[in-house]
């Protein structure tokens, strides 16, 4: 039997203009021993769902679901019931030590408090055990008789600790406990976490919306949005491979997971909780379908011990190459193979680089990708299309390829806009304004000027950085599902290379595509890129996230190809 249990828990706050659905049907259950962490952004409700637990909700809030203590239904006892239960068998730990503590009462009076009216110790033995729980939480027994002002962050936390453990509770629930603390406390009050859970055997629930805390601590995470769970599973999993979108934008939000890359956070606010009708993500997910604004996923077991909200099943797959091979003739009849038996997978909204030394087919690859050469045998498959049947490079929403040299990928006989139009002319789309506005608005996206002097100026009057831009617009302008980005900075300086290479990350966060990143340049891969494969001699010899890739390659020459990105970043002399 779990030590905690919740059923389809809903926590509405009334007020007098509105409704707000902050807890909206959650379910999950934890077991004893367990640490169990719930992670979100602020305003996903998860403070609500400790208070819930407490009985501390405020009165204005219908409550509804089940609240399931050692199998005891909880969430419907009286404040006398709840009273008893209230540090003895479940306590809280709450953020904000200053709030929380009584001002002008000494700290030792306020942790002895819970032991003299719950356990019923005398004054003398409640401050002596308040002694021992001061040394236990890392604390000199003399600021038993400090008041919460005289002390730091770091000891007013600790302090709440200390009380929270007062009573021997079954269950600790742990809300933001370090969100205001600096690095080097944090890691105490973690290691005092696991030491005490070590000795102990604490059961907790850990709230906070520091992934990487949370993380270093709990076995499994429920991952909260808008009132809801969106996923679950256990730390290493979530970490390494998440399913949810959500949860995969909430890991690469985390600079101390993703090290090397730029932050870019996720697109948009979470909802203000007042009864989205679909699913809740859906305004700010880059694979959401009609459905998802129309109904609420529920979560739903994945095998291994996971479970995702998501009506999709998780992050979706977007293009899918199978057995790929080409070769190219060379001038003596013999045969070069680019690309050898070749498989990789796409998802909706990730970017993927594959690198690789000058030669090792990264070109030919992509080539085959966006349908530009056709494969000696293999198939390449995208929204469930068959590429070389299909011509998505000609259609809104499908396949775009920005190449490496801006110089003859625009033509200098042509104008800016006759450049980035000739996809909307070719293909028939729209009127000749429509064109011009959707030129227009492309531009701006990749931050060049709309006027009619820079739109009627010739591709060969432009610097590359600015060209480069153009071949841009000219694929954004037909709003790609997928963009292939093959060696697009290696022609530039590396200033310009920097700020062509920012815009591009900036364009995918904000308009949601999944991106193929080519190149051969290790150190600007790990600034963009989700996941990397490595390619050698035309075959894909690794594929993994851009962190595992980065500190622990398993192929040779993927050892071979970070070892030289460290050698030149160390060489000092």
């Amino acid at each position: 039997m779990s030590l905690l249990k919740i059923n389809d828990l809903k926590c509405h706050y009334l007020t007098d203009i509105d409704t707000v659905k902050a807890v909206d049907g959650i379910s999950f259950e934890i077991e004893e021993g367990e640490i169990l962490g719930v992670v979100g952004e602020s305003g996903s409700g998860k403070t609500t769902v400790a208070l819930g637990i407490m009985g501390l909700l405020p009165e204005n809030t219908a409550i509804s679901g089940e609240i399931l203590y050692r199998g005891e239904l909880i969430s419907s006892l009286p404040e006398a019931g709840m009273d008893k239960l209230r540090w003895k068998d479940i306590a809280i730990v709450f953020q904000n030590g200053l709030e929380v503590m009584n001002p002008v009462m000494k700290v030792g009076i306020q942790v002895t408090e819970p032991m003299i009216r719950h356990l019923g110790l005398s004054p003398e033995s409640a401050r002596s055990k308040c002694a021992d729980l001061f040394r236990t939480v890392g604390l000199d027994p003399k600021w038993m008789d400090s008041y919460p002002h005289q002390l730091s962050g770091g000891m007013r936390q600790r302090v709440l600790l200390a009380m929270a453990l007062s009573c021997d509770p079954k269950l600790l629930i742990l809300d933001e406990v370090t969100s205001a603390l600096d690095a080097f406390t944090r890691k105490e009050i973690r290691d005092l976490l696991v030491d005490l859970q070590k000795k102990n055997g604490y059961t907790m629930l850990m709230i906070s919306h520091d992934i990487t805390f949370v993380s270093s601590v709990a076995s499994r995470i429920a991952v909260m949005y808008s009132g809801r769970v969106v996923e679950t599973g256990p730390v290493r999993d979530i970490l390494v491979s998440p399913r949810h979108p959500y949860t995969r934008g909430l890991v690469h939000s985390t600079p101390d997971i993703f090290v090397y890359k730029d932050l870019w956070g996720i697109p948009g606010d979470v909802p203000a909780g007042d009864g989205f009708k679909g699913c809740p993500f859906s305004p700010r997910c880059t694979q959401k379908i009609d459905i998802c604004s129309k109904a609420s996923p529920f979560l739903t077991p994945i095998g291994g011990g996971r479970e995702i909200a998501c009506h999709r099943g998780g992050i979706a797959g977007l293009l899918e190459a199978k057995n790929l091979n080409f070769r190219y003739r060379l001038p003596d009849g013999e045969y070069l193979q680019a690309v050898d038996n070749v498989s990789l997978e796409v998802r909706e909204g990730e970017v993927l680089a594959i690198v690789g030394q000058t030669g090792s087919g990264k070109s030919t690859l992509a080539h085959i990708l966006a349908n530009v050469i056709k494969p000696e045998c293999g198939e390449v498959f995208f929204m469930d299309g068959n590429v070389s049947k299909e011509n998505y490079g000609n259609r809104f929403s499908g396949i775009q390829i920005v190449f490496q040299d801006p110089f003859s990928s625009t033509s200098s006989r042509f104008t800016v806009l006759d450049a980035i139009k000739e996809p909307l002319y070719i293909n028939k789309i729209g009127s000749n304004g429509d064109r011009l506005q959707m030129v227009k608005s492309a531009l701006e996206l990749v931050r060049l000027p709309t006027t009619d002097n820079f739109l009627g100026k010739y591709c060969g009057e432009l610097s590359g950085g600015q060209r480069q831009r153009v071949a841009l617009a000219r694929a954004m302008v037909m709003e790609p599902k997928l963009l292939i980005a093959d060696e697009i900075t290696s022609a530039l300086d590396v200033s310009t290379s920097a700020n062509v290479l920012r815009l591009l990350k900036g364009l995918q966060n904000r308009r949601g595509f999944a991106m193929i990143y080519i190149s051969h340049d290790l150190s600007l891969t790990l600034k963009i890129a989700d996941r990397i494969a490595v390619m050698n001699s035309g075959k894909i010899v690794e594929v993994g996230n851009s962190h595992d890739v980065m500190l622990s390659p398993s192929d040779e020459y993927t050892k071979r190809l970070v070892g030289s990105r460290i050698g030149l970043c160390c060489h000092t002399h």
